[in-house]
């Protein structure tokens, strides 16, 4: 797990804590998010075993959490539930535990997708040649609306399994050049929280 803990002003240091859903997402995370954080701000990725782990987690860590100057990044699929009230149901686990303020971020529909809007980035993590051509087919400009990500991605790439294969993709990813609007979104979503004041 990577942290960076540097002094913003010699005084004060911001955290970003990521709630995830699983395993997968933390290996994805704990590669980009050093792309886009400045150094003045740490992260903590904290992953769970699945969205009802997550669910019970959300209030529990937050209510918990002493440390200042602390942001939450809650993580979860979308799967087949309705992105809106996964959403909602989650900002209101947040707001109970009196962190409102938590950002909430849902992948569309599976982590799967955000890989799937990025296929140079699998081609160069699998050396599969001539793959980064495929995403002009309207499936993958708009990979969000593949309901089955990941097996969409199972076979593109022959024995791809989650967390390592996220690793491996992550190192390609690029952060401003990705067909999925969900991503594109979670990337927005950490951007806003560490505009300066």
């Amino acid at each position: 797990m990577e942290t960076r803990i540097i002094y913003r002003n010699q005084s004060l240091m911001k955290e970003l804590v990521f709630l995830l859903e699983e395993e997968s997402m933390k290996a994805l995370l704990d590669v980009l998010l050093p792309q886009i954080l400045p150094t003045d701000i740490s992260f903590l990725c904290i992953p769970h075993e699945g969205k009802q782990d997550l669910e019970k987690s959300i209030p529990r860590k937050l209510r918990a959490w002493k440390k200042p100057n602390t942001a939450f990044v809650i993580v979860r699929d979308k799967d087949a539930a309705d992105c809106i009230e996964v959403k909602r149901r989650l900002a209101n686990l947040c707001e109970q535990a009196g962190r409102g303020d938590s950002l909430v971020r849902i992948a569309c529909h599976e982590l799967e997708s955000w890989f799937l809007g990025d296929l140079a980035a699998v081609e160069q993590a699998f050396g599969i040649k001539k793959l980064a051509a495929q995403q002009q087919k309207s499936k993958y400009k708009d990979p969000d609306k593949l309901p089955y990500a990941s097996e969409e991605l199972e076979k593109l790439v022959k024995g791809y399994r989650k967390t390592s294969g996220a690793k491996k993709i992550a190192v390609h990813m690029a952060i401003h050049q990705n067909y999925s609007h969900s991503f594109n979104c979670f990337i927005n979503g950490v951007n806003m929280l560490i505009k300066p004041d």
